[in-house]
């Protein structure tokens, strides 16, 4: 069976998955992903974003709904004749065979020619840049180096899609966030399709055209990664990517898109009704870096006991009181200009409408 592949280069279309008959740890998934796309799935351990991959790859089936490809229906096609690159975290490099053995690897089971093969395995090490090291064991490489190889080896015969599962994990932070920028920088390059999995969400932001939040088997919203920063449609998707700031509350009323919230026992303060309902509880999400300290004008606002400051570099980290709540925090730009801060001290906060959101408990 085909769909039509205007639809999507990638479609999952009411997809669920369980291990055991009774939990579902993907519920009901329509998703869609472009050709050329770099989508990114993100969320906490257990969300159902890895299950998702690896039904895509073929090393899970799905228990109900469908998966296409390039329009053709794949549920039932083994992993091997889907025509998928896929890189690990582990790498998954054969540590007895050469660098270029294992890149041609792929091209072996696939009986291409020697000929065509060398070229093959050339043209994927210049891509990720290890032309020199054809030669060398796995064991002779540090963990980039092997991570550029598997890389290699899933690009070689030119797949039509590339699956990674977490394969940045096991690096350094220096170097990881270094191979994010080769990733990307080989996606544009390449013009291929690409599905990722991670847990980080500044990975996601970094490399991602789109990015689908899981959490609990379902996707909690689907965006571009600015999208996904400035305008949360949930608490969770709110408080999963980046750091952000809560004050719960009860909403007194609503009126044209704004709600009132009522915070603690008298103070009420106004925010974007996203997600409220009047006399219901909510949650006003505030994103750190949106506060001012000593603001000359603000549509919110409110006055703040520092707890906590810390020196981070280019900015400074201000834990406050604020509302009753005392994991408020506020980030200045080092360098802005303001006076120092002082614990114990309190100071005038603000922030405008539009960075104000109120989000479902």
């Amino acid at each position: 069976m085909t769909v039509s592949t205007s639809s999507g280069y990638v479609v999952f279309d009411k997809v669920e998955k369980t291990y055991d008959g009774r939990v579902l740890v993907v519920k009901s998934l329509d998703l869609t992903v472009a050709r050329g796309e770099f989508l990114t799935m993100l969320g906490p351990s257990g969300s159902g974003k890895t299950t998702t991959l690896m039904m895509l790859a073929g090393f899970e089936t799905a228990t109900g709904g469908d998966i296409y490809l390039d329009g053709s229906k794949i549920n039932h096609i083994p992993p091997h004749k889907r025509g998928l690159g896929m890189v690990f975290q582990n790498y998954a490099l054969f540590p007895h065979m050469t660098i270029a053995e294992n890149v041609a690897f792929p091209l072996r089971v696939r009986n291409i020619n020697k000929a065509d093969a060398e070229a093959k395995v050339r043209k994927a090490l210049d891509m990720v840049q290890m032309s020199d090291l054809g030669g060398r064991k796995p064991a002779q490489l540090s963990g980039g180096q092997q991570q550029r190889i598997a890389l290699a080896r899933a690009l070689v015969f030119e797949p039509k899609l590339l699956l990674m599962d977490e394969p940045l994990g096991a690096l350094d932070k220096q170097l990881r966030e270094h191979m994010q920028y080769e990733i990307k920088r080989l996606h544009e390059t390449l013009g291929i399709t690409v599905v990722y999995v991670t847990h980080d969400q500044s990975e996601a932001l970094t490399m991602s055209d789109r990015i689908a939040v899981f959490n609990d088997g379902r996707i909690q919203q689907l965006a571009t990664p600015d999208e996904l920063y400035e305008k949360p449609q949930n608490s969770f998707v709110a408080q999963f990517i980046g750091e952000n700031n809560q004050l719960r509350g009860i909403v007194k009323d609503i009126s044209g898109g704004r709600a009132r919230v009522e915070i603690g026992n008298s103070d009420v303060i106004e925010a974007l009704a996203i997600q409220a309902e009047s006399g219901k509880p909510t949650i006003v999400s505030v994103r750190p870096e949106r506060v001012e300290i000593e603001p000359m004008s603000s549509d919110i606002a409110a006055t703040g006991r520092i707890e906590e400051v810390i020196y981070l570099g280019d900015h400074i980290r201000i834990r406050m009181n604020v509302f009753g709540n005392s994991e408020f925090i506020v980030k200045v730009r080092n360098g802005s200009g303001r006076r120092g801060f002082a614990v114990g001290e309190e100071v005038k906060i603000g922030w405008s409408l539009q960075d104000c959101r109120a989000l479902d408990v």
